[in-house]
């Protein structure tokens, strides 16, 4: 039986239920019934007799970098019209073929928004089990908001878009959100914000121009 590589080591990040709803904009309930229903419960014990979850204490879960980018996969390609039993079946074949532990974390992911695909031997395969080529119009819309390395894995995560400042990197600040190019806490510039710290003395205080301030003031403000 695999073991699922990076559930929870140090820089991989650190994310509870409640930052995966900020994060990605989705309702906490949905969170966890799609964690425990599906990652953990059939995904996890099925691929791996292991959850992709781990405990920070009694009553709440955990996840790194890779499950977090995993989940905002699953849920945009909901949006896009995606049946959930069409993306988990999609999954466990990409995962099989491809021997990916996070296959919904890797840039080789795309979608029509009907049916999953997945790039293998520099071909469009069908991912429904049956492995039939079939080119179509692809929309890889969901990498938008995912940068990915030189292994396809994804290693940033921008929860606006790339024309704003804040940045999800597992390597810093134990993956919570931070100004791009620094390893300021976002968060810290809106904590300051809301205690009554100007725009102006938090761009001089910690060398940032007033629009990478905003963009941190204004993440918070949208996540809440």
């Amino acid at each position: 039986m695999k073991t699922i590589t990076h559930k929870n080591e140090l820089g991989f990040g650190i994310y509870t239920i409640p930052d995966i709803s900020r994060l990605l904009k989705i309702d906490r309930r949905k969170v966890t019934h799609y964690i425990s229903a599906y990652w953990d419960e059939k995904i996890g014990r099925k691929l791996f007799n292991d959850t992709y979850t781990w405990s920070v204490n009694q009553r709440n879960k955990a996840v790194n970098f890779y499950v977090l980018i995993e989940l905002f996969t699953f849920f945009r390609l909901q949006e896009l019209g995606v049946k959930a039993r069409t993306i988990l079946k999609a999954r466990c074949s990409i995962s099989k073929e491809l021997s990916l532990d996070y296959p919904f974390a890797s840039s080789q992911l795309l979608t029509d928004g009907k049916e999953i695909w997945y790039r293998f031997q520099n071909d469009i395969v069908n991912a429904d089990g049956t492995s039939q080529t079939n080119f179509v119009n692809i929309i890889e819309n969901f990498v938008s908001k995912v940068d990915f390395s030189a292994d396809s894995l994804a290693y940033r995560f921008w929860p606006f878009d790339k024309n704003k400042s804040i940045v999800i990197d597992p390597h810093h600040q134990f993956g919570q959100p931070i100004i791009n190019g620094t390893n300021i806490n976002a968060e810290v510039i809106y904590s300051m914000y809301k205690s009554g710290e100007p725009i102006s003395a938090l761009s001089i205080l910690y060398d940032l121009s007033e629009h990478q301030v905003n963009d941190a003031i204004n993440f918070y403000r949208s996540a809440a």
